[in-house]
């Protein structure tokens, strides 16, 4: 299943896409629900509930599609250098607070978190803060969405608590990053959240074994199996979890493959007019002009 959020005429609505992604059947929801995207579809099916009645088809040519959760209820939890390359690269670029401590790779999952607010969609624009920062850089993530709750998950039980995944760029101020010796400020800016196009239920994706690229203008940067994450899915879910309680629609974005930026010498950062394409296999793509 393949939820997605999206404007019909300016109205936000949920609904499920197709299997040919050709059409879109809204649900029928509350207003207040409907604003608040899947989020509110992942909540009604962990409660045990019916999936709502869905109307008949709209072309998705015919509407926008937004971020499928466009306001998260709270931070998005994500993962620093968990691809064993990446971590390499990071540890080498003089960016990476962490490697002063932790080495190359790390020996227990790195978290951090971006603000709700620096989501935005999957065809939006990244907005270039000017005067702020002009080290930005994109990284292409495979994203869970927690389906049933709960606290001390075990590993065993993880899977069993993924309701399905997205995608998500985590782009980044690597300026901000160094100068602040922490990731929340320089990854949480306006629009640094591009996410969707849709969620897709776990059922349909397999994110334990799922190909993640990113392009820019065309340039292929990154390519990697999640096979090659150093912490699995189920190791960041009881990570997570041990001491925090997770809930229906809560997002862990995964890591980053190697290939970003940074990684080049010299960096590669975005500037105005690029476009950041990102797939993941089973899920589909997210495309966004830098500006």
């Amino acid at each position: 299943m393949k939820i997605a959020a999206f404007l019909d005429r300016g109205r936000p609505r949920v609904g499920v896409v197709s299997s040919d992604l050709q059409s879109v059947l809204p649900l029928a929801l509350s207003a207040a629900d409907e604003a608040r995207g899947a989020l509110a579809v992942v909540e009604m099916l962990a409660a045990g509930a019916a999936l709502p009645t869905p109307g008949e088809p709209i072309a998705l040519g015919a509407v926008q599609l937004t971020a499928p959760i466009p306001r998260p209820r709270r931070n998005i939890f994500c993962v620093g250098k968990n691809y064993h390359a990446h971590a390499k690269e990071f540890a080498g670029s003089g960016f990476d607070s962490s490697a002063k401590v932790g080495g190359d790779i790390p020996t227990v999952p790195i978290y951090f978190t971006k603000v709700p607010e620096s989501v935005v969609g999957p065809s939006d624009d990244i907005v270039m803060p000017t005067g702020v920062s002009d080290a930005i850089d994109y990284e292409a993530e495979l994203t869970v969405v927690i389906g049933k709750g709960g606290k001390g998950i075990r590993k065993e039980d993880a899977m069993s608590h993924v309701w399905g995944y997205t995608i998500v760029n985590d782009v980044t101020a690597r300026d901000w990053q160094s100068r602040h010796m922490q990731w929340l400020l320089g990854k949480s800016f306006d629009t640094f959240c591009p996410m969707g196009p849709w969620l897709v239920s776990a059922d349909e994706c397999d994110g334990t074994k799922t190909q993640v690229r990113c392009f820019v203008n065309g340039e292929e940067r990154q390519n990697a199996s999640t096979t090659d994450l150093i912490f699995d899915i189920p190791t960041l879910i009881e990570t997570l979890s041990a001491g925090i309680t997770l809930y229906p629609g809560d997002l862990i974005a995964t890591g980053t493959p190697v290939g970003v930026g940074i990684g080049f010498k010299p960096p590669k950062y975005l500037k105005a007019g690029d476009v950041v394409r990102v797939e993941i296999d089973g899920i589909g793509s997210i495309e966004n002009t830098v500006r």
